[in-house]
């Protein structure tokens, strides 16, 4: 008589033969397994920061050498403008130097700009009716006898006024004729001088700039 709840135990796997052998692991080959998805995910986790750590380097990289080059255009500004000042000290310097050693001059030989004037004047006013000097009063009667003697020596036969101009400094003077006239002024020299200075340095500066 068969077994009526032999129907009932469930002891069959619906999903395998009967004859397939159930697949198991032991100990040993799980730790195995365990250790080798272990040694893997360490392995890819190294991987993935190493690449994090290569690019945050190179963004790094990147950072540096851009502050790098904004230092460099920072510190070849400053060369230049230093550049720049050193020149204009150095220029500065050499007309200062030059103006003390005119004034120098003038002092000691206040008729030697005057006399080569006089002269030049002489020579290209023939038909003048006159010429009129203007001079330190202190210069008046040496002027004067200078510019008569130059007269006794040029084709000019026009009338000679020379006169004491306190408006005038020691070593300058004005000469005036018809249709012209010449004037020697150190001060306005000076101005000259400052301004070709700094046209100078101006170009120098451009110059340099366009060198970079």
């Amino acid at each position: 008589m068969a077994n009526p709840l032999r129907r009932f135990t469930f002891d069959l796997d619906l999903g395998r033969s009967a004859s397939e052998p159930k697949q198991t692991f032991s100990e040993t080959q799980f730790s195995e397994a365990t250790a080798d998805a272990r040694q893997e995910g360490y392995a890819q986790g190294y991987s993935d920061g190493e690449n994090s750590a290569s690019v945050l380097a190179a963004r790094a990289l990147a950072t540096a050498a851009e502050n790098i080059a904004a230092r460099g255009v920072e510190m070849a500004a400053a060369l230049d403008d230093a550049r720049a000042e050193t020149l204009r000290d150095a220029v500065g310097l050499a007309a200062s130097v030059g103006r003390k050693l005119a004034a120098s001059l003038i002092a000691r030989y206040p008729l030697a700009e005057i006399e080569a004037l006089i002269a030049e004047c002489l020579s290209t006013i023939d038909n003048a009716p006159h010429l009129v000097i203007r001079c330190d009063p202190a210069l008046a009667d040496a002027v004067k006898e200078i510019a008569t003697a130059r007269m006794a020596t040029s084709s000019f036969a026009g009338r000679l006024v020379v006169m004491g101009d306190p408006e005038v400094a020691m070593g300058d003077c004005r000469i005036e004729w018809v249709d012209g006239g010449l004037v020697r002024d150190m001060s306005a020299i000076s101005s000259e001088i400052d301004k070709r200075i700094a046209a100078y340095v101006a170009a120098r500066g451009a110059a340099r700039r366009e060198e970079n």
